[in-house]
């Protein structure tokens, strides 16, 4: 058991996942901070709204603050290698990241709707400037998913 798990040829077959303060310099896993931070923006921007459109923004809100949430335990997880490079870990990875970048396309185009909404339902301008920022925080955040998911592939 422990022998064979000890053997150079399985420790060089697979790629080594990063621990600690690396990650932040390591493609796909760098991409893990920028989106919490952009992902927290939709969040944010969306809640400032005080959700003006329920049916619409309730989803951009429950993705947003989800993903954000998992983001940050994956984080919290690279930093402190949990994932005693296990190749599990790496499917694990480019599964959520896949699956998220998708819930966020959809997040994104229902978040642009309300944008568009509230152009003209509300007196104020500042739900407008608002939506909009929160749109273009939505749209890049799926672009990182997107990047991180693919770049899984691409080691």
């Amino acid at each position: 058991g422990a022998m064979a798990s000890a053997s150079p040829t399985a420790a060089t077959s697979q790629p080594s996942l990063p621990s600690g303060p690396v990650i932040f310099k390591t493609i796909p896993y760098a991409f893990i901070l920028p989106e919490i931070i952009c992902g927290a923006w939709v969040w944010i921007l969306v809640a400032a709204t005080s959700v003006s459109f329920p049916l619409l923004q309730g989803w951009v809100m429950y993705v947003s603050l989800t993903s954000c949430l998992i983001s940050l335990l994956l984080l919290i997880s690279y930093l402190f290698g949990f994932h005693r490079n296990s190749n599990n870990w790496k499917v694990l990875d480019s599964l959520y990241h896949g699956a998220t970048a998708i819930l966020y396309m959809s997040a994104a185009v229902l978040q642009a709707n309300a944008t568009i909404n509230s152009e003209f339902h509300f007196s104020s301008p500042l739900y407008y400037q608002l939506n909009c920022a929160a749109s273009f925080f939505a749209f890049i955040t799926t672009f990182l998913y997107i990047l991180h998911a693919f770049s899984n592939y691409y080691q």
